[in-house]
């Protein structure tokens, strides 16, 4: 079977869908569809490279596209959420919209708060999530808009829309040359994820991020996993937070057709060049 047909049986994404979130295609195919300048910093993990910050279990990436900011799920501590935000002068004021992966505690844990702080944000959570949490958002007179199905946020950002097994939604940000997927956990599945992102863009992926949710995978598994993001032609990954245990063997066994990066805590990304940053 050929990758094409697998991804399509494996991954339910029709035109409709990939028409709706506009970043069909090549770069400004539509003529507004690529970001010019994006920054992923992130800003909770288990695993922090700069020792001013505080590490804890959950995750939590702040993103800069153009002129908008989004904060990509908000950890599981409010308090510690907020410190490394401000050690990296990362304005809590300046998000305009937040997005939640899934409905566990160490990525929906500093929310509230968030809200409290900054209600004039739109949150986009997951339609599977319970109405009592929709409604308690509501509350701070927050927008709320649910997500089912693959939806553009704004110019070169988008969801790929509730994958089922524990209900996740992941984000594609898409700069000027090839995507970016982060994914909170990626409990649908990192390959399926990523084949997803690839389907709805038909571009290429330079960068996955986030959790890959491989702490308890076999080698067997993580193997396969490493071969499959190969055949589909991502370039670089950064596998954190849930996949803590197993990151010594993501990096050892993979060969340099994936550059390996463990060590990122952000990404600069222009429509000139793309810039690695191993520390802050």
């Amino acid at each position: 079977m050929s990758e094409s047909a697998s991804c399509k049986n494996n991954i339910d994404v029709n035109n409709k869908e990939m028409k709706a979130i506009g970043i069909l295609g090549s770069p400004h195919e539509d003529g507004n569809t690529a970001a010019e300048d994006v920054r992923l910093t992130i800003v909770y993990d288990n695993n922090a490279c700069d020792e001013r910050l505080e590490p804890a279990w959950g995750f939590g990436c702040y993103i800069q596209i153009d002129n908008v900011t989004v904060l990509f799920d908000t950890g599981g501590d409010v308090r510690i959420l907020l410190s490394n935000m401000a050690k990296l002068n990362l304005p809590l004021e300046e998000i305009d919209m937040v997005v939640i992966s899934h409905m566990h505690g160490d990525h929906t844990g500093g929310l509230f708060k968030v809200l409290e702080l900054n209600s004039k944000v739109k949150v986009y959570l997951p339609a599977s999530f319970p109405i009592e949490f929709k409604e308690r958002v509501r509350k701070y007179g927050c927008e709320l808009i649910e997500i089912k199905s693959a939806t553009k946020i704004c110019n070169g950002l988008a969801t790929v829309g509730e994958l089922n097994g524990i209900k996740e939604q992941s984000l594609i940000v898409s700069p000027s040359k090839g995507i970016i997927v982060v994914t909170g956990c990626a409990h649908p599945g990192i390959v399926k994820v990523l084949k997803k992102a690839k389907e709805l863009t038909g571009r290429d992926i330079y960068l996955a991020i986030g959790g890959f949710h491989l702490s308890r995978e076999s080698e067997k598994t993580i193997l396969t996993i490493i071969e499959e993001l190969k055949r589909l032609g991502v370039k670089k990954v950064a596998p954190c937070h849930c996949s803590e245990t197993r990151l010594g063997d993501f990096s050892r066994k993979n060969s340099e057709r994936i550059t390996w990066k463990q060590e990122w805590e952000h990404v600069t990304l222009s429509a000139s060049e793309y810039e690695e940053h191993p520390n802050f």
